[in-house]
């Protein structure tokens, strides 16, 4: 009889422990859901700031109001499920907003490039040349250019780095056998007026834009005219199928077009510069697997150079310091054989 009762008052204790977890966890939910809320308005897109603010405001009342409610065993499951409505009700008119293309952009991203494919003969169309005076000071250019696929012949990473070691602005670019480069760089599209920001990129804030350009405008601007703060360029050229390369260059052209039909929002985890790119070399077989050094897109070239898509002839800090090319670029400068000029010496 003892031995029954020590069993029942334990199996007693693991329910009672299991639901409190339970609800705990529920209450931690409705935390997190009330402060995504509160952001989520705080930002709201275009409508009147202090609308805004006000919106925000009464959101976080009730939903702390709803969550002293759970806290009352009589009043739990009530103000659960007033929460959960008022929850769907937010979701569902976050869901409901749909970015534009028709907006007052920034004169550096104004322009969408787009392509015409004929075969293996691709037209790029409105790529980027701008004429810098300085990072804010420029006159905007564009040219066309017809490519020939076939002629693809590498494929180059460039890291960008202004904030230590685990951030990075990664850009690919893609060469050809006639000393031909051109540059996608993954960004925000911005109004006039917005500066960007990380926290601000989880809220649809901005829509995505791939910065199609001539290497003298996309890499120069980073190396000769960006510096508060100044940025380090490294250029890595990458290692592998050249069919790949082809097809990975076809999902990109595959991804301006659509954008430029439909625009897209931006996102600071899912849709940055290194998820996209992972995402889009998917279309390989031979894609590296996803990792924590993607995420944290300052350790990328590393960890290509483990998976075996960089040079591997050389210890990785060696290789780093050869691919360093800033001073390579500022000595180039605006010269008609930038491209080449920024790779002698490059791994």
């Amino acid at each position: 009889m003892a031995a029954e009762t020590t069993s029942g008052r334990a199996r007693t204790l693991v329910r009672r422990s299991a639901r409190g977890a339970a609800l705990f966890i529920l209450l931690l939910a409705m935390l997190a859901v009330s402060g995504w809320g509160a952001l989520a308005l705080h930002y709201w897109d275009h409508a009147n700031g202090t609308l805004r603010n006000v919106l925000a405001g009464l959101w976080s009342m009730a939903c702390l109001a709803l969550a002293g409610g759970f806290l009352v065993r009589r009043w739990r499951w009530r103000s659960f499920a007033a929460f959960v409505a008022l929850s769907a009700v937010l979701i569902t008119c976050w869901r409901l907003m749909t970015p534009s293309n028709d907006r007052n952009w920034e004169p550096e991203n104004a322009v969408l490039a787009y392509a015409t494919i004929d075969g293996d003969r691709i037209t790029l169309h409105d790529i980027r040349n701008f004429d810098y005076r300085s990072e804010r000071d420029f006159t905007p250019a564009y040219y066309d250019r017809v490519f020939d696929l076939r002629q693809l012949d590498r494929v180059d990473l460039f890291a960008v780095h202004w904030m230590g070691p685990a951030v990075a602005h990664v850009l690919l670019s893609f060469g050809f056998a006639d000393g031909a480069h051109v540059a996608f760089s993954i960004e925000t599209r911005r109004e006039k007026g917005q500066s960007y920001s990380s926290l601000e990129g989880f809220f649809r804030q901005y829509t995505l834009y791939y910065a199609v350009g001539d290497e003298r405008d996309i890499v120069r601007l980073r190396t000769n005219y960006r510096h508060a703060p100044p940025e380090q360029v490294y250029l890595y050229r990458l290692h592998g199928n050249l069919e790949a390369g082809r097809r990975l260059f076809l999902e990109y052209l595959a991804q301006i077009n659509a954008l430029r039909q439909h625009a897209q929002w931006y996102n600071t985890l899912t849709s940055n510069c290194t998820n996209s790119i992972w995402l889009m070399s998917r279309i390989n077989p031979e894609h590296v697997p996803y990792s924590w050094k993607i995420l944290l897109s300052g350790y990328l070239p590393e960890y290509l150079y483990e998976q075996g898509k960089l040079d591997r002839n050389v210890p990785f800090p060696e290789l780093q310091r050869a691919a360093l090319i800033n001073a390579r670029a500022q000595a180039a400068d605006e010269a008609a054989d930038f491209s080449q000029r920024i790779r002698v010496g490059s791994p």
